[in-house]
């Protein structure tokens, strides 16, 4: 009995000691996400897009200090259960009254964008942890694609300068989408249906979706959001199928560890998932869930900017830009094209 309450003694003070050691860090990441929050909200800027460059501008205290440790778990663990949550706002029923040719068509692009930045990246002089990178951000949901696929690509000394990247990359680029294809939607004529397909199916982060999809109409909006969240419903499936094609050949670093078949968040994904299709999540837990959810991926996004070395980020180079912006050209063609012969 006494040997067993000092076992727990002695778990209770590490416990209390690996709080107050990530403590600090935590704390910095998540001020520097509620400043980001605050300055979005007043000068309708992207949140992530904030979150990344304050981030940016405090990376001395990713570096050395008490912050270090509590800035890493942040970018790591808390993004982990941030992607986990997302799993709140998918529900399968809704998607499936979309039709199966829409489904067919959204489905096709996003495999058909990430299997085009694995075919092209050689060209703009990159790899296929790059181009897995940059394709499924762009085909997927963004910055929080970005993040989850990341990781579970191998890991080597460019690892978050590439996330880093990616991550500024999307997210400036859905901002510029956010304003350009409604004006494209209004010159093509397309029908709130038609709309919605092409804004759900191309922009990259959630938010601009909804900000592109309701400032045409509000029937635009409900269906491009609809699309949008079938897209994040695929991140699961595209996490597993990479997982397994990595384990089976890519050839890691000397000493790499390979990645885990289905990592453990995108499995609480799926099960989120599952129990929000069927109606087993109460509205007012689901939309708290995704509340939390936001919050811990705008933490997590605001410590991978303090781990960042701005100069390291630069040095990655115009073909990067150039890949990540084919890319997303081509998701919009493939899709444009899809409505034309659907509809």
């Amino acid at each position: 009995m006494f040997a067993k309450l000092t076992s727990f003694s002695m778990d209770h003070d590490r416990a209390k000691a690996v709080a107050r050691d990530l403590f600090p860090g935590i704390a910095i990441s998540v001020i520097v996400a509620i400043t980001a929050q605050f300055l979005a909200e007043h000068y309708a800027t992207p949140a992530m897009l904030l979150a990344l460059l304050l981030g940016i501008a405090v990376s001395f205290l990713g570096e050395e200090g008490k912050t270090v440790s509590g800035i890493a778990f942040s970018a790591r663990t808390l993004l982990r259960v941030g992607v986990a949550l997302l799993g709140v706002r998918v529900s399968m029923m809704l998607m499936l009254g979309l039709g199966p040719g829409l489904i067919g068509l959204v489905i096709a692009g996003l495999v058909a964008t990430i299997a085009f930045g694995l075919i092209v990246a050689p060209i703009f002089g990159h790899k296929w942890r790059f181009a897995l990178l940059t394709a499924g951000s762009v085909a997927i949901c963004g910055a929080s694609a970005a993040m989850a696929i990341s990781a579970i690509l191998p890991r080597d000394e460019r690892s978050e300068e590439r996330l880093i990247f990616t991550v500024l990359g999307v997210t400036v680029l859905s901002t510029i989408a956010m304003i350009a294809y409604p004006i494209i939607v209004n010159a093509l004529a397309l029908d709130s249906i038609q709309a919605g397909v092409f804004l759900g199916g191309t922009i990259h982060d959630v938010a601009q979706v909804v900000g592109a999809g309701f400032s045409i109409s509000d029937a635009t909006g409900e269906t491009a959001t609809l699309v949008k969240l079938m897209r994040v419903a695929m991140l699961a499936p595209v996490v597993l199928v990479s997982s397994i094609l990595i384990r089976s050949f890519a050839q890691l670093p000397t000493g790499g560890k390979r990645p885990p078949v289905l990592p453990g968040f995108v499995v609480a994904f799926l099960i989120l998932a599952g129990l929000n299709s069927f109606g087993l999540i109460p509205q007012a837990v689901s939309e708290f869930l995704g509340q939390c959810s936001r919050w811990l991926l705008l933490t997590a996004i605001a410590a991978v900017g303090m781990k960042t070395n701005l100069r390291q980020v630069l040095s990655v180079g115009g073909a990067a830009i150039a890949l990540i912006v084919a890319e997303t050209i081509f998701i919009a063609g493939f899709i444009l094209a899809g409505i034309g012969l659907l509809t």
